[in-house]
């Protein structure tokens, strides 16, 4: 990398490194290091009374304050921080004292991994520290980390510009309290979801990424191209199709965690790819499933907050067995005063417009103009957990219909905090019907409908060897998750949700410069001044730009020779 690419920080970082290579010091080991103490642990279980703990730990150092002999440092480790009380004597007990006068003192910095060994204590003013015997450096940090200032109350050079926490995650999980907490209750989500399906005695199973035709659900998919085979594929919009194969094939229960990809948009609750869970069981309805997630959402809650409420926003939701039951068209009639039932599309086409809704256009069927009136003026009045529940059969490609309403299906979505976090069926098992509701996708899909299912021929031959009656269920975990920690934004409970490219200073190409008669060895130096384009050079005055790249090239110790001031105006007055 060039030098003038990077900062006075990082160039100081980076000599440090060369320094402690050239005093014999390996900046980055390959030897295991023991440690047998983490620092919540070492104060949990610090005793007064008892005999001085021997402990070896390890982490990041966060601060630091040296006074002449002695220092005290903080030290990160994955569970959290401990001081560590430093003397020069005690890690140089010999003549030599270049550990610490010079590598502890000069040569390290903040975000450096080291490895102490040493005995627990109480200071005097109370706080339990690590009292240091050995030092070992672990890992060199050649970039600096963003250090949070407190003064007056106040915290300055904080890290948290969205858009930098997302895309360096790695920062905000180093340097922001709180975040790794929210991942860490992600994982309890999954392990305890993971355990309830597992007790009772559901089969976790992988089904392929790279699909043939993207069902399962009603989403524009991402196509990708295989060479080998010399086919298009899908990136998978669900699981739904090949884990009903599997209870064609003899499964009693099958389950899968696992990501599913839709080309659509971005927001406070969408990602392009998302983690999903999906269940079918044998021999049960959307009735016995509405059970199974109460008792299924009561239990995460209380594993991950230690009751069965969350809140979130200021909102208390209680996730308690049982939650209210409403059908769709009664949710809708409640909210726009407009009865559904039995009605024509062009009928609720009608009943959109007088609703003054904008988002309507031809393409849309039934089930897609009743889906849009629940979204805009229902969905997001619902807080706490409500089922909604007997969706029209226009709305449901794959839902068995109902068996005592004609028209409707054994459909129910969970609506939480405003938003769906589970969609559910009595699953469509007769193939001739499925045919059909397939057809009529299809047909949504010649009007223009980029979201209509595409027919799978190998999901209805599997549907005619036989599939019992099935209830199946998918529930997103990232929104799930959302609500578990409190969070209001998808982006706060995925590692590294997807982001805009980075953007990037345009720069003109060596030759644009050269073309003025530039040096190729001053082009980085003028770029490194802000002059990132010839046209930058243009307006500006010859004597300012002569010292702007002198100065570079003094403080970088290039030693290139200096142009002279006549020099840099003929660059200039070479500028079209």
């Amino acid at each position: 990398m060039n030098v003038l690419e990077l900062s006075e920080q990082e160039i100081i970082r980076r000599n440090s490194l060369n320094e402690l290579r050239a005093m014999g010091i390996d900046p980055y080991p390959a030897a295991e290091y023991v440690t047998n103490a983490f620092s919540t642990d070492i104060k949990d279980q610090f005793k007064d009374e008892a005999e001085p703990r021997q402990v070896s730990v390890a982490g990041r150092i966060m601060s630091r304050r040296v006074m002449g002999k002695a220092s005290f440092v903080e030290l990160q480790d994955s569970k959290g921080r401990i001081q560590i009380y430093i003397t020069r004597d005690d890690i140089c007990p010999g003549e030599d004292k270049e550990l610490y006068n010079t590598v502890f003192k000069r040569l390290l910095d903040l975000g450096d991994f080291v490895g102490i060994e040493g005995f627990v204590f109480r200071t005097q003013m109370g706080e339990i520290s690590v009292h240091a015997r050995k030092l070992t450096v672990l890992a060199k940090s050649i970039k600096p980390i963003p250090i949070v200032k407190h003064k007056d109350g106040q915290a300055f050079d904080s890290f948290e510009d969205p858009e930098l926490r997302y895309r360096q995650r790695y920062v905000d999980l180093i340097v922001n309290d709180g975040v790794k907490e929210t991942f860490l209750k992600r994982a309890a989500v999954v392990r305890t979801m993971r355990a309830v399906l597992d007790e009772a005695g559901y089969t976790e199973v992988e089904t392929p990424i790279l699909q043939p035709i993207a069902g399962g659900a009603s989403a524009r998919p991402f196509i990708t191209h295989h060479n080998a085979l010399d086919v298009d594929l899908y990136l998978r919009i669900a699981t739904e199709l090949y884990l009903k194969r599997l209870i064609v094939g003899g499964f009693e229960g099958v389950y899968e965690i696992g990501k599913n990809f839709r080309n659509e948009g971005m927001d406070k609750s969408h990602n392009p790819e998302f983690t999903c869970l999906e269940l079918y069981v044998r021999y049960k309805d959307y009735n016995w499933m509405m059970a199974f997630t109460e008792k299924l959402l009561e239990r995460i809650c209380v594993a991950v907050n230690g009751s069965a409420e969350t809140t979130v926003d200021g909102k208390t939701i209680s996730f308690k067995a049982p939650y209210r039951r409403l059908p769709i068209l009664e949710a809708i009639q409640e909210k726009t005063g407009y009865d559904l039932n039995g009605k024509s599309e062009e009928e609720i086409r009608q009943v959109c417009q007088a609703l003054k809704m904008e988002d309507i256009d031809d393409s849309m069927g039934k089930g897609k103009l009743i889906d849009e009136i629940f979204g805009q003026f229902c969905e997001g009045t619902y807080i706490q957990p409500t089922f909604i529940i007997d969706y029209p059969v226009e709305m449901s490609p794959l839902t068995k219909t109902h068996r005592a309403k004609p028209g409707l299906t054994e459909r129910f979505e969970l609506m939480v905090n405003g938003k769906e976090l589970a969609n559910a069926y009595s699953e469509l098992n007769d193939p001739i019907d499925q045919e059909e509701r397939f057809k009529e996708q299809m047909r949504l899909a010649d009007k223009g409908d980029d979201e209509a299912m595409i027919i799978d021929q190998d999901f209805l031959r599997a549907l005619q060897y036989g599939m019992p009656p099935t209830s199946g269920i998918g529930i997103g975990i990232d929104r799930l998750v959302m609500l578990m920690t409190g969070q209001t934004t998808i982006q706060e409970v995925l590692f590294f949700p997807q982001m805009r490219p980075e953007k990037t200073v345009k720069k003109d190409p060596v030759s644009a410069y050269t073309e003025l008669g530039v040096g190729p060895d001053w082009v980085p130096v003028l770029q490194k001044a802000g002059y990132c384009t010839v046209a930058d050079m243009k307006e500006v005055n010859p004597q300012k730009l002569h010292q702007d790249i002198c100065g570079i090239n003094k403080k970088y110790k290039l030693e290139l020779t200096n142009p002279s001031v006549n020099d840099v105006t003929e660059w200039i007055n070479k500028i079209k």
